[in-house]
């Protein structure tokens, strides 16, 4: 498994904006397709986004697409979404996850694929 750790969340107004990270160690991260996904109070964990291991495919839900950017940096084992235009909506709490996948360009949605879960960063965008 990989142990990750997200950081950058943080308290923003409505229009801002906030780039959130996500350091990975433990096992080869290149293998891995890594995924963004949210939680807001009472409600389920969702998909916000994904990255193929290379980096070449991503996926978005429509929710944030054209307002959030995943990267990643295999060098340095790091994932990143840059969430701009931000909304109160987005208000949640912002976890990383990494899924095993055999194909390079395999960008996994479904939360139930990804292993291995950080421990989350809380975002909250004001009014």
């Amino acid at each position: 498994q990989v142990q990750l750790v997200e950081s950058g969340g943080g308290l923003v107004q409505a229009g801002g904006s906030l780039r959130l990270s996500c350091r990975a160690s433990g096992r080869t991260f290149s293998n891995y397709a890594m995924g963004w996904f949210r939680q807001a109070p009472g409600k389920e964990r969702e998909f916000v986004a994904a990255v193929s291991r290379s980096g070449g495919n991503t996926y978005y839900a429509d929710s944030v697409k054209g307002r959030f950017t995943i990267s990643r940096d295999n060098a340095n084992t790091a994932v990143y979404l840059q969430m701009n235009s931000l909304k109160p909506e987005d208000t949640a709490v912002y976890y990383c996850a990494s899924a095993t996948v055999v194909r390079p360009s395999t960008v996994p949605t479904n939360k139930y694929v990804y292993g291995s879960w950080g421990q989350g960063t809380q975002v909250t965008v004001s009014s």
